[in-house]
């Protein structure tokens, strides 16, 4: 998962799954669902089957650009392996949602409303765990005025950042299997909270250093 070249391996993946599956699917292929699950979105075959190969191949080159053009680049060589299993977390986990497009494509039965909000918790989970080793730089983390202004910030921000995207991931994770009433406040509330946390912390701890 640190290999810099996963990212291609991914998308490699991805080509080949879409060059197997363009004969066999329809002309029109849902490519968006509502939170009920129900198509909402369709896209020409050839879209629907590019798209994720071409934007793993992107993000891949901009993932392997960003360090070298990063005010704070001499930061990287401090959390490379953590920066590139962060990219490669997010890869794979695009990947996944490539799948799950073609298989529904295909005929199969999948619980898009189940199976995607799952794994937006496994992700989340899974860049929790590795938040507090993230260095201050300008384009990974919880990038707010306040952790840019001062590494003291940047560094406990992060470091509360991290268990509270892992509550945030399992409460998500768990969402999903629940019945679907309850199921999408839960997530609602569970993503807003890593999000707001985090940010608000870092003004509070800015705003205490200033003093």
């Amino acid at each position: 998962m640190r290999s810099r070249w996963l990212g291609l391996v991914m998308a490699g993946l991805a080509v080949a799954l879409s060059i197997w599956a363009y004969p066999r699917l329809p002309e029109r292929v849902v490519t968006h669902w509502n939170v009920h699950g129900q198509p909402d979105g369709w896209s020409p075959r050839l879209l629907a089957v590019a798209i994720a190969p071409v934007v793993l191949v992107a993000l891949t080159g901009l993932f392997a650009l960003l360090p070298r053009i990063d005010p704070r680049r001499a930061n990287y060589e401090k959390f490379l392996d953590t920066y590139w299993l962060i990219a490669n977390g997010v890869l794979t986990f695009m990947v996944g949602v490539h799948a799950l497009t073609i298989a529904s494509g295909l005929g199969m039965a999948v619980p898009i409303e189940r199976v995607v909000p799952l794994g937006v918790g496994v992700l989340l989970i899974f860049l929790g765990n590795y938040l507090a080793r993230v260095e201050p730089n300008w384009f990974v983390g919880i990038r707010t005025p306040w952790t840019l202004s001062s590494d003291t910030v940047w560094r406990r921000t992060h470091r509360t950042g991290g268990p509270v995207f892992v509550v945030a991931g399992v409460v998500v994770a768990v969402a999903a299997i629940a019945p679907r009433a309850a199921a999408l406040p839960v997530m609602v509330v569970a993503i807003a909270a890593a999000s707001l946390i985090p940010v608000v912390q870092s003004y509070i701890l800015w705003r205490r250093e200033q003093r």
